[in-house]
């Protein structure tokens, strides 16, 4: 069989079902007392009249678009020749409550269609039956299996039941809502809810409210949920609890020493103190124990008074038995004059010192680093940079100048103008050979220089400067004479390894110190030849035999090639 003729067979099957039956809408109305509503039945082809059959009425309605004749019901549809048939109710009633029935009148037959309509009956106030029964003072003990049934009665429809404690849904074990039919005498059928609940019973259930609340179609807004409520009572020993720490006692003052315990009933109080036992509404020595206090919900307030509290009576532990009919529980007590106990963990105020500590902390270190990169504040000194082809004679002196301390030298004290040649001579040798060996000694300790920060670098060259005025001022005066011969071939020895300048812009510097009597007069030291390159430290010339033992020191200045002299 092809898709085209399945489809078309079904086609004709539905319409065939569609004229042969009443449908209706709604199968079943629930409604409360005295709400609206509209019942519709519905037919496939054009309908010749509608009549409506409702419980509790006592005549049939004929209906129609054209008329209304009956109050109350109204005719409700497309019409008679869309083959609906439907009434509106302005206000339903108890009575209303069955199987409303409606009529079709199709080409000389008749068809109908059934509709329920409940009309929703409020239950009566619910009711808790004990099946567990109390003693005759309405307790239960500890542990006792507590038993309890809710009965909702005539409502339509059902009404559900929950079941709660002090207002909190009860999360107990309770049976499955079984409903019960309960026929009136005016043939109504009305139903019966019944549900059961059991726990067994702890300390804390005592006082508590046990409430069962019925669930109704009927309720609404202005007519809450109804329900039943019973106090549940519950005998038990004192209840047991950690070690109480009482704090804030002064020291030869009466000293009180509150503590709170559940009981019920009440209890019987018993203090022991190192052995000495002390009852309630007795004194022992210094010891008082007062009677019990009712606070209310089975708490009672346990006191006991210390008159002239001692140092020694903060080191005692006081043992304290409640009892009662059901039992007895000790409990130790220690008491102390500390204003209050020792913190377990950091207070509101401790975090918060933490947290500004720490966010100021690494707000430095941000600034820091800020002015590190940036060269701000005390890393704003001159910065030190490696010579290269492009960098200037004069920049290298400078770096040199900052990055060793200021060249000094021995002096050697003159004796005549006749030995001043030979003087000089070997003067001039020594000096050549110091120049050598202080270099090659230099050039590492410039490398280590460059590696200081900047401001590091002008701290030193100030402390050298000030030394070196020092120094000065202390020295005998000297005549540095330095010869104007350039010595190209030895200027590799004397420049730093980083520096690729040609080696015909460097000179090498030699100087011949004279050392003069301290009787005779002198004349400042002066430099003579122009300087081009670092000063060079200079080897003291040697001493001759016979002068005066003493070192002299003098400061090597320079002139930058084409400037006047510094």
């Amino acid at each position: 069989m092809s898709p085209i003729v399945f489809a078309f067979l079904a086609a004709i099957l539905t319409e065939a079902t569609t004229y042969g039956q009443v449908n209706v809408e709604p199968n079943t109305a629930l409604l409360n007392e005295g709400d609206r509503t509209e019942l519709l039945c519905r037919y496939g082809r054009a309908i010749n009249y509608c009549r409506i059959e409702i419980p509790g009425e006592q005549k049939v309605l004929n209906l129609s678009p054209e008329w209304s004749k009956t109050p109350g019901f109204t005719y409700y549809g497309a019409g008679l020749n869309a083959g609906q048939c439907g009434v509106s109710i302005e206000r339903v009633k108890a009575s209303n409550n069955g199987q409303v029935k409606c009529s079709l009148g199709v080409e000389g037959e008749e068809l109908s269609g059934t509709i329920d309509l409940v009309v929703a009956l409020r239950p009566q106030q619910p009711i808790i039956e004990l099946i567990s029964k109390p003693d005759r003072e309405g307790f239960f003990n500890e542990n006792t299996l507590f038993n309890a049934r809710c009965i909702v009665r005539d409502g339509r429809p059902p009404a559900n039941i929950t079941w709660y404690i002090d207002d909190m849904p009860a999360q107990k074990r309770v049976t499955p809502l079984e409903i019960l039919s309960t026929p009136t005498n005016d043939n109504v059928e009305l139903s019966t809810s019944v549900q059961e609940i059991q726990f067994h019973l702890a300390p804390e259930d005592s006082n508590r409210k046990l409430v069962c609340r019925s669930h109704h179609q009927t309720d609404r807004e202005s007519v809450p949920p109804q329900e039943a409520a019973y106090i549940i009572n519950v005998r038990y020993a004192p209840v047991r609890q950690e070690e109480a720490l009482v704090y804030g006692l002064y020291l030869e003052h009466t000293a009180i020493v509150n503590m709170t315990i559940r009981s019920s009933p009440t209890p019987r109080i018993e203090w022991t103190i190192d052995g000495a036992v002390v009852p309630q509404g007795t004194t022992n020595d210094r010891f008082s124990a007062y009677e019990p206090q009712y606070l209310g919900n089975d708490y009672y307030n346990v006191t006991l008074a210390i008159a002239g509290l001692t140092l020694e009576d903060t080191t005692k532990i006081y043992n304290l038995r409640a009892s009662n009919a059901l039992g007895s529980t000790d409990y130790q007590v220690r008491i102390s004059s500390s204003s209050r106990p020792p913190s377990t963990g950091l207070d509101v105020a401790a975090i918060v010192g933490i947290v500004v500590a720490v966010a100021v902390l690494v707000l430095i270190v941000l600034l820091v680093l800020f002015a590190r990169a940036t060269g701000r504040w005390c890393f704003g000194g001159k910065s030190i940079k490696t010579p290269t082809n492009e960098t200037s004679d004069t920049e290298s002196a400078d770096i040199k100048a900052t990055s060793t301390a200021t060249a000094t030298t021995a002096t050697t004290m003159t004796t005549g103008a006749a030995s001043e040649e030979a003087t000089n001579n070997a003067a001039n040798a020594n000096v050549n050979a110091a120049g050598n060996a202080a270099s090659s000694e230099q050039e590492p300790l410039g490398k280590r220089a460059k590696r200081l920060p900047a401001f590091a670098v002008a701290i030193l060259k100030r402390f050298n400067e000030k030394d070196a005025a020092k120094k000065k001022d202390n020295s005998a005066e000297t005549e540095i004479t330095v010869p104007e011969t350039a010595v190209n071939e030895q200027l590799a020895e004397t420049i730093d390894g980083n520096d690729n300048e040609p080696k015909q812009e460097k000179q090498l510097v030699y100087a011949e110190l004279v050392l003069k009597p301290a009787n005779e007069a002198t004349t400042p030291a002066t430099a003579t030849a122009t300087i081009t390159t670092t000063a060079t430290p200079v080897a003291p010339a040697t001493i001759p035999a016979g002068a005066k033992s003493a070192t002299e020191y003098a400061e090597i200045v320079y002139v930058q090639k084409g400037e006047g002299k510094k």
